[in-house]
């Protein structure tokens, strides 16, 4: 019998499981509670798309009188050819059945309806992506016409990655999820509260842990509540995540917890720890950390522990563990190389470091603890980790969940990754910062690195002064060539309608994507509407950002702020074009067409230069080195020849690559010094040799050393991997 039950309420992701459930179990292994895990979204969505289900909802449907779109028509007409593959595909894309690949890529294979129509030429969408790739996306079409079919038959609610969102987005009362929460059990209830009473009847814990990161689990997280507290009254049920972190801050409704027990914010370790010391070890009198509850017939939050929130270090490795790793379902939705990055193949979490060490952005919500406090890790300790997870689950993907990882301690990761001979592959979040030089890039890249997202939101420098981003158009385009040359993907998120944004500087900001994407130093980019949060600086003080918030009375959510912006524009109206431009950008098309084109209303030309990121591109490096930088080898050892010319005694260095060589030529006792000195700079190296080390080490044999650093010979290493860190 386990003490604890963590859930995943349904839906969050297909392809990987969201990692809160597996970092907290990670920790109760530190304290010894020993627990299960269910990412109840992966299951329902695996009992619900079978052949033997969805043959029972046509047949239901059939029986009904429904006033049938043509699109449902369709697909019920076609419900055999639906039926028939459906095991198959969810199969496919489990990685299991790869050869079903050619197949689905044939014309008549897999019924086609609505989702469909938006499906253009495959080899201009996908490229060089290849066959297993287009089948990913037919199927995963197939899948949403299924879908959609359920939204429209079956459970208006239904969504793969989101279930009853919008009850629970910016929901200041609890009224309408209330009232639907007393409605009889969905279709896709029926399914999730199946599995969980079949996991009771296993076994009964003492504590159950509902980890709701998104508003699209809160629905079914209530539901899970209600289903243990009606019958197992004896368990305690506490909710934390996402969503409780960002919306329930100023809970006042006490329904909320007619279907659990207690409400946790933020880092969830302590809180758990002390609601386990009150639950299960049942101490007198006991504290709570940061915790809502009912107390006397009122919503109390607690916050009154001594104890202080535990150190990275000490929190363990996320356990994967219970959960059902080789059954997450890979899907390419739409021909976004990012997008298939989220929802395509199975990734490892962790986080480099908690919060963020810029924490400034004024739309971001840096007053709360886990943004605002940031501690790293030790990159041994974030290695250690990698291994134990590679051992525990056979994956070698790594995504670190960042708000925005830490270019030194990246830096420290990778050479750690290089020490150990590791092969992985991972990528994270970013601040597009000047810290990132072209070196640094190369690094990562060697280590694994084969992504990065980061935000330029609004491209102009006024506005990235407002947002306080501390990076400069300039200063973003230099770090994604940086990115780009070492081969290493570059996801931008971009953002219109910031308060005071003017009509100018979004055409202008566009103009600016234009040329990032036309001179191929960003491959992928997704823009979204500024959204006014409760906890950011613009929240916090709107007057001071010439905007209006329209507040409701909080009982329940409070994140999302509706508010109106005093230029008066009509942000949302420049959304279809935005997306439609950089959705051909994407793909290498459009650069040429006026940006009046992609809009329908009259815009404004650009006043940008249209050379302007080239020109910034061009601006000069500055060449001088920290006598404190390490210098690093990451390239092979070379075979030398030696040879005379001219009476002088010269030697030529032949360097294997894994794609060609390269020879360098030196004196005979330059090369002797060279071939010395590469061990001693090699990632194994336990002790990297710092520039100045290396100019004495030079020094002790040679003069100028300047001249020597300056060599077309040493330009050659720095452009092969000699690089300074």
């Amino acid at each position: 019998m386990e003490d604890v039950l963590l859930i995943t309420p349904p839906f969050t992701q297909l392809n990987t499981p969201y990692p809160a459930t597996a970092y907290i179990k990670g920790f109760l292994n530190t304290i010894d509670i020993t627990s299960y895990q269910m990412d109840l979204g992966i299951e329902v969505i695996l009992n619900l798309f079978t052949s033997d289900s969805f043959q029972e909802i046509f047949d239901s449907v059939k029986t009904q009188d429904l006033a049938l779109s043509e699109n449902a028509q369709r697909i019920l007409a076609l419900s055999t050819q639906y039926v028939q593959p459906l095991d198959r595909i969810i199969a496919f894309l489990q990685g299991k059945n790869q050869t079903l690949a050619r197949l689905i890529c044939t014309d008549n294979f897999l019924p086609r309806a609505a989702r469909f129509e938006q499906l253009d030429d495959l080899s201009w969408a996908f490229g060089e992506m290849g066959m297993q790739d287009r089948a990913k996306h037919l199927a995963t079409l197939y899948l949403e016409d299924l879908s959609d079919f359920l939204v429209e038959c079956v459970d208006p609610n239904f969504g793969f990655s989101r279930y009853a969102e919008r009850l629970g987005q910016s929901a200041n009362n609890f009224d309408e999820l209330y009232d639907e929460l007393q409605q009889e059990l969905t279709y896709i209830d029926e399914i999730t509260i199946g599995l969980l009473e079949a996991r009771f009847r296993e076994s009964v814990p003492k504590l159950v842990l509902l980890s709701v990161p998104f508003p699209g689990n809160l629905y079914s997280a209530l539901r899970c509540g209600a289903y243990i507290k009606e019958n197992y009254p004896e368990v305690r049920v506490a909710m934390g995540g996402g969503f409780p972190n960002t919306e329930l801050r100023s809970i006042t409704d006490t329904r909320v917890f007619e279907f659990i027990d207690f409400i946790t914010l933020d880092d969830g370790e302590l809180p758990v720890a002390l609601l386990i010391d009150a639950v299960i070890h049942k101490v007198e009198n006991p504290t709570y950390k940061r915790t809502f509850l009912i107390e006397n017939g009122a919503v109390i939050y607690k916050n009154n522990t001594a104890r202080q929130d535990y150190k990275q270090a000490q929190v363990g490795t996320p356990d994967y563990n219970d959960l059902l790793l080789d059954e997450y379902i890979s899907v390419i939705e739409i021909a976004n190389p990012m997008h298939s990055l989220w929802s395509d193949g199975r990734w490892n979490k962790l986080t480099m470091a908690h919060g963020c060490y810029w924490g400034k952005c004024t739309f971001c919500d840096i007053s709360l603890d886990y943004i605002k406090i940031y501690e790293p890790v030790a990159a041994r300790t974030l290695v250690d980790r990698m291994e134990a997870l590679i051992a525990q689950t056979g994956e070698n993907g790594f995504h670190f969940v960042d708000e925005a990882a830490p270019p030194a301690l990246m830096k420290a990761v990778a050479l750690e990754i290089l020490r150990r001979g590791l092969v992985v592959t991972w990528w994270t979040n970013i601040r597009f910062e000047k810290n990132f030089t072209a070196d640094l890039c190369l690094l990562l890249k060697e280590s694994g690195c084969i992504a990065v997202s980061g935000g330029l939101e609004v491209a102009s420098d006024r506005l990235l002064k407002l947002i306080d981003k501390g990076v400069t158009v300039a200063q973003v385009a230099q770090v994604t060539r940086n990115f780009t040359a070492a081969n290493i993907m570059v996801h931008s998120y971009l953002m219109y309608g910031y308060p005071t944004q003017t009509v100018q500087e979004t055409v202008d900001s566009l103009e600016m994507v234009r040329q990032l994407f036309e001179l191929g130093i960003i491959q992928s980019g997704f823009w979204h509407q500024f959204a006014l949060t409760a906890h950011s600086p613009v929240g916090q003080d709107p007057e001071a950002y010439g905007v209006t918030p329209h507040y409701n009375e909080i009982t329940f959510a409070n994140n999302d702020v509706d508010f109106t912006d005093s230029t008066g524009i009509d942000h949302a109206s420049f959304s279809y074009g935005l997306k439609k431009s950089l959705f051909n950008y994407m793909h290498g098309i459009g650069f040429e067409m006026p940006l009046q084109d992609w809009f329908d209303f009259h815009i404004p030309p650009s006043t940008i230069d249209p050379y302007y990121i080239e020109d910034c591109l061009n601006t000069e490096a500055n060449l001088s080195v920290k006598p404190t930088a390490k210098i690093v080898w990451i390239g092979t050892t070379p075979i030398v020849s030696y040879f005379s010319k001219k009476k002088r005694q010269l030697a030529t260095l032949l360097f294997h690559t894994t794609s060609d060589e390269f020879t360098i030529t030196l004196s005979e006792e330059e090369a002797r010094w060279v071939i010395a000195i590469l061990p001693a700079l090699s990632p194994q190296s336990e002790q990297l040799m710092t520039f100045s080390k290396l100019k004495s080490s030079y020094e002790e044999q040679f003069e100028h050393f300047e001249l020597f650093w300056f060599s077309k010979p040493l330009e050659t290493l720095k452009e092969k991997g000699l690089l300074v860190l």
